[in-house]
């Protein structure tokens, strides 16, 4: 079997990551930021390190366990690479919701760090 591109073992290997730490311990999520990294959280927007990270560890639970369903990766024009991932989650005693995520990461320093956050739960109002 031919080996996966390397954005797409960047990717996955961010993602991979980025679940692990926030299902165990969101706090060591910070080091996937900078101070100039933005995310939009259910449409709220945020900028920088301090900013998201104060929304990520104030969301309203105390324990979450992600699975992911599916994730693509591709390699963007300045060596970045954008990452989309499918899944569910499960927050405390809450029914399990489907979740979309996608990342932008970016080399800096020799460390792959996420640039832009867009996180969006599946939930669908169709009688609205």
């Amino acid at each position: 079997m031919a080996e996966k591109p390397i954005w797409e073992q960047i990717g996955s290997g961010f993602v991979q990551h980025y679940y692990q730490q926030f299902d165990t311990d969101r706090v060591k999520l910070s080091d996937l930021y900078t101070d100039a990294s933005c995310l939009t959280w259910e449409g709220e927007g945020f900028q920088g390190k301090t900013a998201i990270m104060t929304k990520l560890t104030s969301l309203p639970f105390q324990s979450i366990q992600h699975s992911i369903t599916a994730q693509d990766h591709h390699p963007t024009p300045d060596s970045c690479v954008m990452s989309m991932v499918m899944g569910q989650l499960k927050a405390d005693q809450d029914q399990v919701m489907g979740f979309q995520q996608v990342f932008l990461l970016k080399n800096v320093d020799n460390k792959w760090v996420c640039t832009n956050d867009m996180f969006r739960l599946a939930l669908h109002n169709f009688g609205a």
